[in-house]
């Protein structure tokens, strides 16, 4: 597609003309500011969520899974202003998670909302710890030590789209595991971990590059010193991933990943099937009773301190971030759009800037929230979401 975009730069201010040709941005100059720019809405990157379980009462963990409900996931997540995306899934039978992931693959290959769209999966599980606190809403049965080749046969039902492994290092030969995955061009996130510090550092050196939503997925209580989220947060090697929903993590601590992780600092949604819909209580498939608040708090029924997931969508986080004063708006845009790219050696790394897919957003302010205006995708335009 080809055109020209016309909106004031999510990181200068000043309003700019953005040329497309075939999808790819050409180029883009800057004007002189006038009565008719000063109405002009804002203008960045299309966002890239790493960790997306559902949304809309549409669950990628309950089965069977149909490749029509992620193509309708898909749609909705770009109308939402999500131009690339990771579908998670998490903990589950074998032959579930095999079932699933084909079902992924099969709607990437014949799906147009979902073709262009997904940049890979990511699996959350089944190798994480099995302690209470750290394994969260996953269910404790179906949790094991990482095996190579339950992993490649997971790999081949999803047509080699695993693009991210969720990995706990506590378990023995769990370095050998990451190194391996590493190798093939996975990339290993350490989350839902007990281990040590000395663990930690091993599954670094092996080659893990992230941490799963740092701060959550923990238990309650830790030593003052010693312990696996100081490690992560003093990895510089690590991608920081948190979830910014004024529920998961204090803003202390938001603020804290964000000046440690600086260019490494990544939001994601972790959104759940009952992200936009309406408080009280459900059961889900997988982690059971849960109760969403007025607040957007998703906790599980029987134990109200421990979450069970985010239902707050990637845009709301970057305007969570920028009105509680914790990152300018250009760089919580940044965190959900252009460093998550890095991470997945996506094109859209490139951002605003010549040369980048045309995968765009504008946006009002709208008090402390974003509201999303239009969304172009290689440069083609999709409607936004309105609801």
């Amino acid at each position: 597609m080809s055109g020209v975009i016309a909106g004031r730069h999510y990181r200068s201010g000043l309003p700019v003309e953005v040329s497309i040709t075939d999808g790819v941005i050409a180029k883009i100059v800057t004007l002189e500011e006038n009565p008719l720019t000063l109405d002009w809405p804002w203008l960045a990157p299309g966002l890239v969520d790493l960790q997306v379980n559902g949304g809309w009462g549409l669950d990628l963990n309950t089965l069977p899974l149909r490749p029509e409900t992620v193509s309708e996931l898909s749609r909705r997540l770009l109308a939402r202003g999500v131009t690339a995306y990771c579908p998670t899934l998490i903990t589950n039978r074998a032959e579930a998670l095999a079932q699933a992931l084909s079902v992924i693959a099969e709607a990437m290959r014949t799906q147009p909302n979902a073709a262009g769209l997904i940049a890979g999966i990511h699996l959350e599980g089944p190798f994480l710890s099995p302690e209470d606190g750290p394994r969260g809403a996953h269910p404790r049965e179906h949790i094991c030590p990482p095996d190579w080749e339950s992993f490649c046969r997971w790999q081949e039902a999803a047509e080699g789209q695993i693009r991210i492994i969720t990995v706990s290092p506590e378990w023995p030969d769990a370095a050998a595991f990451i190194s391996r995955c590493s190798a093939s061009g996975v990339r290993v996130s350490i989350g839902h971990t007990a281990a040590s510090p000395e663990q930690i550092r091993e599954a670094v050196a092996a080659g893990a590059v992230m941490s799963t939503h740092l701060g959550n997925g923990t238990h309650l209580t830790l030593p003052r010193h010693p312990h696996y989220l100081w490690e992560q947060l003093a990895a510089d090697e690590l991608y920081g991933c948190m979830i910014a929903d004024g529920c998961h993590l204090p803003d202390s601590l938001l603020k804290v990943i964000l000046r440690m992780k600086r260019s490494r600092a990544i939001l994601v949604s972790d959104a759940v099937s009952l992200s936009g819909m309406a408080p009280g209580a459900y059961r889900l498939h997988i982690g059971g009773d849960v109760v969403l608040t007025a607040e957007g708090r998703l906790h599980l029924a029987g134990n109200p301190q421990l979450l069970a997931g985010s239902a707050m969508m990637l845009a709301d986080q970057v305007a969570y971030l920028a009105e509680a004063g914790l990152a300018p708006l250009e760089e919580a845009l940044d965190c959900a759009s252009v460093h998550p790219a890095r991470l997945l050696g996506l094109s859209q790394a490139g951002g605003l800037t010549a040369g980048a897919p045309a995968d765009l957003i504008s946006f009002r302010r709208n008090g402390g929230a974003m509201d999303i205006q239009t969304v172009w995708k290689n440069g083609r335009i999709h409607a936004a979401d309105k609801d």
